[in-house]
């Protein structure tokens, strides 16, 4: 299958949540290579690449978040594809 990356901006209370460690999980179980960052702003920025179906389901489950997350808005851009050995939360910026 065709691999591509996006960019997710997610919005609400995602950090001190276990949002970061939660993403990584479940980027792992679809088989999504990337990171997850907190920003300094208040939210967390995603880039993952895998196939578009894969994508798609880390959208669907972003705008959940962990449980004790509360999202408010999931913001997505198309990204060159992008390569990545693994999944990783890395420091915030």
């Amino acid at each position: 299958m065709e691999q591509v990356s996006r960019r997710f901006w997610v919005t609400g209370r995602v950090q001190g949540v276990h949002f970061r460690a939660s993403t990584e999980r479940k980027a792992r179980e679809l088989g999504v290579t990337g990171w997850v960052r907190n920003l300094t702003d208040g939210r967390v920025e995603v880039l993952a690449t895998a196939p578009d179906t894969a994508l798609t389901e880390l959208e669907a489950w972003l705008h959940l978040g962990s449980d004790r997350a509360e999202v408010i808005s999931v913001e997505v851009q198309h990204e060159e594809l992008q390569a990545f050995d693994g999944f990783s939360v890395v420091a915030t910026v």
